[in-house]
């Protein structure tokens, strides 16, 4: 009997897009003529189809692969590769417009806030009504909802409708359930991103339980490289729509993380794969070093300057950004938010964000920065691999800083013995 839980074949999902055709002018009798032309387009819908653009937009195509029982898969991808589409189709929640797929077992998916759930009804009502969906008995889920319950810390909510939840309760309820009810298959988005640090690595523990201990499947979606490359054995990288890796999981973050870097340019406003409202958008990311250096090259211990130029500079634009190392961990965000008064002559001049660092305390390698600008309290654009710099050997605090396969950072420290004064090391 096999051991294979998904096999996907050739798999193709396609959307049909429209576009409305623009006049260049718009005159008052254009303004008049296109209300009476909307009324008529009611009553023929052929003629709003004639004023559509279409076209066909192939989310997936010809994807491929088999899950075993047991295995833990990490699908990586940048923005728009398809990666929530396939998990869609896999959840039984959209229907593929070519292929087939066959999956033998139970499946529990989150893929964002809210899904699976009732608005109206109460937290206990939602347990009951998902474990019905899941095929449980009324028995078995009451055997398992005190663990829920407690997993979600939603106890004094219980009895509320699930509608005035925050985002966070709902995702902590929504995981509680998808991972306790006994699925055969988890599927999860990257929507655990929602919850807090604490929750995030007590849903990371369970996952991998579910997988290791209970024999169950994880398909997961992550944007944190370090956290897919723990819980994950193998991985899949999807671009454009198409399986371009299909290995380990350390195989796959590493071809997307040389895709990522191919892809960084000077001049980011020709970049597709952002998110945010595009009110205000970055430009470019530039790294100066302590002479004046602009090549992306730093020294380990020295100053250094990073300068974001921004297109529509608004007041209260909040600048955040990450840097990572070459396996896609993150090493240290920086968030202008929380810059003194005294910085402030520093931060924002004209269209550029200037971030200046007395000490780099990062070991010589490759880096990777990930750019978000918030304004109106809304994320208005965000760039992963927005800028890659290299940092060479130098001193920190009087130590020489090398390559370290144990670490990206040095912190300055001494070493003293009981009794003794401290002595550097």
């Amino acid at each position: 009997m096999s051991d294979t839980v998904i096999r996907v074949e050739n798999l193709g999902k396609k959307y049909i897009i429209g576009h409305q055709q623009q006049e260049r002018y718009t005159a008052l009798r254009d303004v008049l003529a296109k209300q009476a032309k909307g009324i008529t387009q009611l009553f023929n819908p052929k003629a709003k189809a004639e004023n559509l653009k279409l076209e066909e937009f192939w989310a997936l195509k010809d994807v491929s692969f088999e899950v075993k029982q047991g295995d833990r898969i990490g699908i990586i991808g940048r923005n728009g590769a398809g990666k929530s589409t396939l998990l869609k189709i896999l959840s039984r929640i959209t229907e593929p417009t070519e292929g087939r797929i066959s999956i033998k077992g139970r499946v529990a998916s989150l893929l964002e806030v809210g899904t699976g759930f009732h608005p109206e009804l109460t937290g206990r009502e939602n347990i009951y009504l998902n474990g019905a969906i899941l095929g449980m008995s009324k028995l078995d889920i009451r055997r398992k909802f005190d663990e829920i319950v407690a997993f979600a810390e939603v106890e004094k909510f219980l009895d509320t409708p699930v509608k005035r939840y925050s985002s966070g309760m709902y995702v902590r309820l929504a995981f509680a359930v998808a991972a306790h009810l006994e699925p055969e298959i988890l599927i999860v988005d990257e929507v655990l991103a929602v919850g807090d640090a604490a929750f995030q690595k007590k849903c990371l523990g369970k996952m991998e339980d579910v997988a290791e201990k209970e024999g169950r499947t994880v398909l997961f979606v992550s944007h944190n490289l370090g956290t897919l490359q723990t819980l994950c054995r193998r991985g899949i990288l999807l671009a454009q729509g198409k399986v371009v890796k299909n290995g380990t999981a350390v195989a796959a973050t590493n071809s997307y993380l040389e895709a990522m870097e191919k892809n960084v340019t000077t001049n980011l406003s020709c970049r597709k794969d952002r998110k945010g409202r595009g009110k205000i958008r970055l430009v470019q990311v530039q790294a100066i070093g302590i002479n004046g250096d602009s090549t992306g090259n730093l020294v380990a211990g020295q100053p250094a300057k990073f300068i974001f130029t921004v297109n529509n500079a608004a007041f209260g634009l909040t600048c955040v950004f990450t840097f990572y190392d070459q396996q896609g961990h993150p090493i240290s965000c920086f968030n202008s938010a929380n810059r003194s008064s005294k910085d402030e002559i520093n931060t924002v001049a004209g269209d550029h964000l200037v971030c200046e660092i007395d000490e780099l305390l990062l070991l010589p390698g490759r880096y990777r920065i990930n750019v978000a600008l918030m304004s109106d309290g809304e994320v208005q654009d965000h760039i992963e691999s927005a800028y890659i710099f290299d940092v060479e050997q130098g001193h920190i605090q009087g130590r020489t800083a090398y390559s370290s396969s144990h670490g990206s950072i040095m912190i300055p420290h001494q070493w003293g013995m009981g009794g003794h004064q401290a002595w550097s090391m």
